[in-house]
């Protein structure tokens, strides 16, 4: 029989449980990765003040303010119907050429905060950073365990071109859009990952790849007899951001290609590889008019290859291998510019797994942070090269 109860001692009660965030314990799991991701970048952006003061130039001015920058805070400002068309060479560059889930954010934030138009985008710009790097940490985390997804979101953090990732372009917004549709994809939350590969293909171009990636994952699953109503939602959810805005940019012109002449002011057509190819050849053919920009991008595109075949020896996630898959089709045969292509292939997170996966077995941790921070410092150096050396657009 149970004891009774006296005065000295009460009842006992549970005692209750402290209120807990649902954000919590994934934040405090992805913070390592997230710490990583910000010291990198904090060395990329001291190391760009250090230029910047060189050459009497502010740097936060001009992350804020580079190149496809000016476009993305002309929409936020004028909208696309208040905003004229440049003269370019190869016919008048127009606004309709980007996309307007940044700068509808930008125009938030510059009317919420006492910002600048352009330092309201680098706010954003940083956030979303922070948001990709998070999403690309849980999906190296779910498929290869906590120290991958960490090394996974500091390599991202000192790519070549990582220095577009403290800088005012639609790159963050999107990869956070794609990180964490890839995400739902692998834990089959069909109608989400629809939805954010929606907003991914209201960010960018390339979030066709995204709409092929979660769309062909989520037909697979249909095949594999498992989904059902909810991948069929995602399916069909996920092209329509890009479809969407393409269909919109038609309408305002009149004619149903109208996004793509548009892009035609920047040369930008998919020519199944034919610039690339001439463009590489080019590399080999006349090294004497070569920049630095062009072999690393050129190593970019190269590494890019061999790691997407590794990553399909490595047995990747169909959603996961469709991405990567098509965003490195879209940076290879994109008839455009030839060194944005490593900027194109920034939110193919992906392709870094396989490396990812290799140091994560050195043993050393004193090795790995010595890999990771020489790769930090190379990545910096590099960045204030393309910023304020290199003359055309990264």
């Amino acid at each position: 029989m149970p004891r009774a109860l006296t005065v000295l001692e009460p009842e006992y009660r549970a005692a209750p449980r402290p209120w807990r965030s649902p954000l919590l314990s994934p934040l405090r799991a992805a913070a390592p990765a997230l710490l990583g991701y910000v010291a990198a970048r904090a060395v990329g952006v001291l190391v760009l003040v250090a230029w910047g003061a060189h050459r009497g130039v502010s740097a936060l001015y001009r992350l804020s303010s580079m190149w496809d920058a000016y476009w993305y805070q002309e929409i936020a400002v004028h909208g696309y119907a208040g905003s004229p068309p440049v003269p370019g060479p190869h016919g008048p560059y127009e606004v309709y050429a980007f996309f307007p889930a940044y700068p509808m954010l930008i125009r938030s934030v510059h009317w919420l905060l006492p910002l600048g138009v352009n330092y309201a985008a680098l706010t954003v710009a940083w956030a979303a950073s922070l948001a990709a790097a998070w999403g690309v940490f849980a999906v190296a985390d779910r498929l290869y365990g906590r120290r991958v997804g960490v090394v996974t979101a500091i390599l991202w953090g000192v790519t070549p071109y990582a220095v577009v990732e403290s800088a005012a372009y639609s790159e963050l917004l999107f990869t956070a859009f794609t990180a964490w549709a890839v995400y739902a994809a692998i834990r089959r939350s069909w109608v989400l990952a629809g939805l954010l590969a929606l907003l991914a293909g209201l960010s960018r171009p390339t979030g066709l790849a995204v709409a092929v990636a979660v769309s062909g994952a989520a037909l697979w699953e249909l095949l594999c007899h498992r989904g059902g109503r909810r991948a069929v939602a995602g399916m069909l959810l996920a092209p329509l951001g890009f479809v969407g805005f393409v269909g919109w940019v038609g309408l305002q012109k009149g004619r149903l290609d109208g996004y793509f002449r548009v892009q035609a002011a920047w040369q930008s057509e998919f020519d199944f590889g034919r610039k690339t190819f001439y463009s590489l050849r080019d590399l080999v053919a006349r090294p004497d008019t070569v920049y630095l920009a062009d072999v690393a991008v050129a190593v970019v595109l190269v590494a890019g290859v061999l790691l997407l075949a590794i990553s399909l020896i490595q047995r990747q996630p169909p959603v996961l291998l469709l991405h990567s898959a098509a965003t490195l089709t879209l940076a290879l045969g994109d008839a455009a510019y030839f060194d944005s292509r490593a900027r194109f292939l920034i939110p193919a997170f992906g392709l870094l797994l396989p490396v990812a996966t290799g140091l994560s077995r050195v043993r050393s941790r004193a090795s790995l942070v010595l890999i990771l921070a020489t790769a930090v410092l190379c990545s910096a150096m590099y960045g204030g090269y393309v910023a304020f050396v290199y003359p055309d657009a990264p």
